[in-house]
């Protein structure tokens, strides 16, 4: 069933879980996180970010996602991911997305909490959940460039932003990057308890891929609710690819049967998805 953050993230933040928010780019991700979701008794957040809903993306993945859900029994958001672009937000609930992210982050303070408040307001009198980005996490984007160094949260800020803002959930840098590290992460626990001290929104952390197991869990122990995961599930389907690849040639077929080419990939992924949802307490919360 569609649904929005404020329906999965609450409850989240009271029995110390975090939902998994996933970036899917095809019908195939979707079928397979849903699937593996509902296998687990798991809520789930499916995102799409905006190089993959230009062109038809919108009808393909939003349109997909709206006729499926009420097919699961689970609580499921669809969700906008990283956007910068207010005429793009309401394109995207226009086409049925139940939540978005609005990322001023990259702005100054007062600019950041304007735009924000203008996505909100427009937002909420459509019944769609916001989150909103306050510090930055940099990384890797998509394309390989850098996207800029992180700035952790001000625990001092948190509170005026979220007044003045009225957002949802709320998205903190406390030491992730988005990409794959380059080096192993030390989250910075200590500032994720000033913040989640004062924050009255579920608080949300970005650069879920690659983060060490213990790190991901201590920060849901201190407020985290939605981890978002794109990375990791990347890699498992590439791994997936190479398997297929490898019994295509030993069995000398140039015309591979479907499941000889999309099992692997899918098995990989699911794999992936259910040791996500199991790390993240999420498992049998429906």
């Amino acid at each position: 069933m569609l649904t929005n953050l404020n329906e999965v993230l609450p409850q989240a933040r009271k029995e110390g879980y975090a939902v998994p928010a996933f970036d899917c780019i095809e019908d195939f991700m979707v079928r397979t996180i849903l699937d593996t979701a509902e296998k687990n008794n798991s809520p789930v957040i499916l995102m799409s970010l905006r190089h993959d809903l230009e062109g038809k993306g919108f009808s393909y993945i939003a349109g997909l996602i709206n006729k499926v859900a009420p097919k699961y029994h689970i609580p499921i958001v669809l969700h906008l991911d990283h956007a910068e672009d207010f005429e793009f937000i309401k394109k995207a609930i226009d086409n049925g997305f139940s939540s978005v992210m609005y990322d001023g982050s990259k702005l100054p303070f007062e600019e950041n909490i304007k735009n924000t408040k203008e996505v909100v307001d427009y937002a909420h009198a459509k019944g769609v959940t916001v989150e909103a980005e306050l510090g930055h996490v940099g990384g890797m984007n998509l394309d390989g460039s850098k996207e800029g160094d992180s700035q952790l949260t001000k625990s001092e800020d948190v509170k005026t932003f979220i007044e003045k803002t009225g957002v949802d959930a709320l998205a903190v840098s406390i030491g992730t990057a988005h990409g794959v590290y380059e080096s192993e992460p030390k989250l910075n626990i200590e500032r994720l308890k000033e913040i989640n001290e004062v924050s009255s929104v579920p608080l949300v952390l970005h650069g879920g891929s690659g983060t060490p197991v213990k790190q991901v869990q201590k920060s849901i122990k201190n407020g985290i609710t939605k981890i978002n995961i794109f990375a990791d599930l990347r890699i498992s389907m590439y791994k997936g690819l190479l398997k297929a690849a490898e019994k295509a040639k030993k069995d000398a077929r140039i015309d591979p049967t479907p499941d000889m080419l999309f099992e692997p990939i899918k098995n990989y992924l699911s794999n992936t998805v259910a040791t996500k949802i199991e790390e993240l307490f999420s498992d049998n919360r429906v």
